[in-house]
């Protein structure tokens, strides 16, 4: 069944001042989402190195999400596929890895700020910024 991904850059709002963006993302959560293990990862660094969270906060904040999510692993899999999308869709590195774990998931939206807004890729997965109107 078609389902929505979650970029990094989404759940940082949850922990964050922004509330009518906090607000969005807690929704599109709620609603049943996939993450992968890159963006516990990378939530995790922003957490500690700018909001400045202290280990119990940022543990807790990703035990929080983690029931809330299903998780998909990084694999093999998932490196080269995402080094094929990066390559083939201009993304960065790291985009690349996102895109091929959400189509990995089955999803058919990756909700991210960052990402270019309406971009279809591989046919299957739309990214959607979940901050435009």
């Amino acid at each position: 069944m078609p389902g929505s991904f979650l970029d990094t850059n989404v759940l940082i709002y949850l922990a964050t001042g922004d509330t009518a963006k906090a607000d969005r993302a807690e929704a599109l959560l709620a609603g049943g989402v996939t993450i992968s293990v890159q963006v516990l990862n990378e939530t995790a660094n922003v957490l500690r190195r700018k909001a400045g969270l202290s280990w119990d906060e940022i543990h807790a904040f990703l035990e929080t999400v983690r029931t809330l999510a299903v998780v998909q692993p990084l694999t093999i899999e998932t490196h080269d596929q995402g080094l094929r999308i990066s390559e083939r869709y201009r993304l960065s590195l790291y985009d690349g890895m996102i895109v091929a774990a959400a189509l990995l998931a089955g999803c058919d939206q990756l909700w991210s700020e960052d990402m270019q807004d309406g971009l279809v890729i591989e046919e299957t997965l739309r990214i959607r910024n979940p901050f435009m109107r």
